[in-house]
């Protein structure tokens, strides 16, 4: 089954041929690898990484950038190593790590907004920041919000039954699992370590990260699969959405068939995924 791995600072402490080396062990173990990265084509793990597949010359490697704060990265690895366990081949894999960005909601509760250049800070606010004694709470995912914290005010959240995840340090993380748990309607709060890049992206080490995620697979499984899916015509990987991951192939480029004939199935343009809805019993 294909290996799922996360993509952080820590991938730089490793010597570069060492790396190259651990993760063609894992292509032989699995495979093929996805493997979530910083949205940001200038990251330095994000480029590591680029390295070790040019390196390796493997077409078995999906890099696939997320905007998504560190603890959101982690369980979204989480989630698909989840739904490897499933019939889903490797191209679809790769796809449902875009799809599900848009069932997480991420923010932290922050000791500080002096340095926070995810969402916009306004002048007040950071003035506020610079006093001690004030937390904010900032959602980054998937709309942006910034406010104080406050027990009889949070920032909305999902309208679907959620898990919540904490990593906290530096910081009481009271606000998050009592007020935020109670209003978001949680039925679970689960402790993880605090990610490693988590400072450098909240540009604070005074914060405790919070993500709401769906936890069970087979709702996963559902959102996924519901999803039109299409064969690339490159590689001939089972995709989802609008390129295949692996090979960089674009659905939506392909030539159409000759009029006699019309479009075969994987000569059809795939659309972009759709966001799934849940079903009404299952929000």
């Amino acid at each position: 089954m294909p290996g799922v791995i996360t993509v952080t600072a820590d991938d730089l402490a490793l010597p570069l041929e060492e790396q190259v080396l651990r993760t063609s062990a894992a292509l032989d173990a699995h495979g093929h690898l996805v493997a979530l990265a910083p949205a940001e084509a200038t990251d330095p793990a994000r480029r590591r990484m680029h390295t070790v597949r040019s390196a390796l010359e493997a077409d078995r490697i999906a890099i696939v950038p997320v905007a998504l704060p560190p603890l959101a990265r982690t369980l979204l690895a989480e989630q698909v190593r989840q739904l490897t366990g499933t019939d889903l081949g490797p191209g679809v894999l790769a796809g449902a790590a875009r799809l599900l960005t848009y069932y997480l909601h991420s923010g932290a509760l922050l000791g500080s907004v002096a340095k926070l250049d995810r969402v916009p800070v306004g002048v007040g606010t950071h003035v506020k920041s610079l006093m001690p004694g004030r937390h904010f709470a900032v959602m980054a995912h998937p709309e942006p919000y910034l406010a104080e914290a406050d027990a009889d005010k949070v920032p909305p959240g999902p309208g679907y039954q959620t898990q919540l995840a904490v990593a906290g340090q530096g910081l009481d993380t009271g606000w998050i699992t009592g007020p935020l748990a109670t209003a978001w309607r949680t039925n679970h709060v689960r402790e993880l370590p605090q990610p490693p890049d988590a400072a450098r992206w909240w540009g604070t080490s005074r914060l405790a990260e919070f993500t709401a995620y769906i936890a069970d697979v087979g709702m996963l499984y559902q959102l996924v699969t519901s999803v039109r899916r299409d064969t690339c015509t490159w590689c001939g990987l089972e995709v989802i959405g609008d390129q295949c991951l692996f090979c960089a192939t674009r659905l939506g480029d392909r030539t159409n068939a000759s009029a006699r004939g019309g479009a075969t199935p994987a000569e059809r343009a795939v659309e972009a995924p759709r966001r799934p809805q849940l079903e009404p019993h299952k929000r």
